[in-house]
């Protein structure tokens, strides 16, 4: 089979992704305490993570975690996009990425909620990781993030990005609102399912007034939590509907977190992807709200390791686009080598250890590029 559908262009918005390969958003762990990218130099470690991807073939490039306010960092390792004196370094990042093959690049938006070094929250619910109990948000601090995510989604706009993601998903901010557990306010963001989903709706519809519906907004979304009295994959689905009617260009199904993995005492679906039975895990998640999911782009992320799959899940319209994370963190010119006929599955042996790594990568590369030459 020839990957004709996997390497055909495709747009999100008004805006064409060369091919369906996109890099998930993935956090670096390379910025500056200040959130800055350094001098924008493609030498600085930041940069070269993502111009390693942009010269393998990656279609879209997803960044991990920009910061949309100081109280909303997850550590000093993370960039950000809520000042101006982030726009130097951010310009010069996105033309450095630009050089190459047409790539596109999206910023990933986030506040880490309860999760950050800071710990606020919808509503004063303890975090049960830290065991720490955060700081439930005031209406008029809501108003204020909301300003904040706005205020990063048009620095994203002037730096050159060619469209935004927000981080709904993994027990950050915007989807602790989502999530009836985090979630217990009273007031209009809180409550039944529309109230929860308010702050994405409002988000969406201001950061459109700034800059206007040709700069394609997406978000990155919650679907379940796995625990009881939580998100529900079937109100996921309902929130799915109200965000793809308000006018989302491309949604990323997700589910789960580092919380809600603490809390039922296993991982969600399967960070392990070693055999056929555990890739595409959110594949079942897609087919469940494809009736909702019709009037925007889809992109199909988790555990997706075989291109041929891939290409038969694009062909048939399943989903519009495919994200992957761990298997371009070990081997960024993976989409090349797929391009060029090369179809073998990626190095990436699911280990997770790229995660704890400083900056991002792979710790065991050169162990597996030497067996990959033995064998």
């Amino acid at each position: 089979m020839e990957l004709k559908t996997l390497f055909s262009p495709c747009k999100i918005g008004n805006v064409e992704i060369k091919n369906r390969i996109v890099r998930s958003a993935t956090f670096t762990n390379a910025a500056n305490a200040d959130g800055t990218v350094a001098d924008g130099t493609v030498t600085d470690e930041f940069i070269k993570i993502y111009t390693d991807l942009a010269k393998g073939g990656t279609g879209l490039i997803i960044t991990g975690l920009a910061a949309i306010d100081e109280e909303g960092k997850l550590n000093n390792n993370q960039a950000g996009l809520y000042d101006d004196s982030h726009l130097e370094g951010q310009k010069k990042f996105v033309k450095a990425v630009h050089e190459y093959s047409e790539v596109k690049i999206a910023p990933q938006l986030c506040h880490c909620g309860r999760q950050g070094m800071n710990s606020i929250s919808p509503s004063a619910v303890l975090y049960q990781v830290t065991k720490k109990m955060p700081r439930e948000l005031t209406n008029e601090e809501i108003k204020t993030i909301i300003k904040n995510f706005v205020s990063a989604g048009r620095r994203a706009y002037e730096c050159g990005y060619d469209l935004v993601q927000l981080n709904g998903a993994h027990c950050w901010l915007l989807s602790n609102f989502l999530s009836p557990y985090s979630n217990q306010r009273t007031d209009e963001y809180g409550g039944n399912t529309e109230n929860r989903t308010r702050i994405l709706v409002e988000i969406y519809n201001q950061l459109t007034d700034e800059v206007g519906k040709n700069f394609p907004i997406t978000v990155k979304l919650q679907t379940q939590d796995f625990v009881e009295n939580s998100l529900t994959l079937e109100e996921g689905k309902k929130i799915t509907k109200i965000l793809v009617d308000t006018g989302y260009d491309a949604i990323e199904p997700s589910a789960g977190g580092l919380e809600t993995i603490f809390m039922s005492g296993k991982t969600f679906p399967a960070p392990v992807v070693k055999t056929e039975e555990q890739e595409n895990y959110f594949l079942p998640t897609v087919n469940e709200y494809s009736s909702v999911l019709k009037n925007t782009k889809i992109i199909l992320m988790g555990g997706i390791r075989n291109p041929l799959k891939a290409e038969k899940l694009l062909h048939e319209g399943t989903t519009d686009f495919v994200a992957l994370s761990r298997p371009l963190v070990i081997e960024p010119s993976l989409p090349n080598r797929w391009k060029n006929g090369d179809l073998s599955p990626p190095l990436c042996t699911s280990c997770n250890a790229c995660f704890r790594a400083q900056p991002l990568g792979c710790v065991i590369k050169e162990k597996l590029l030497k067996q990959r030459e033995s064998n």
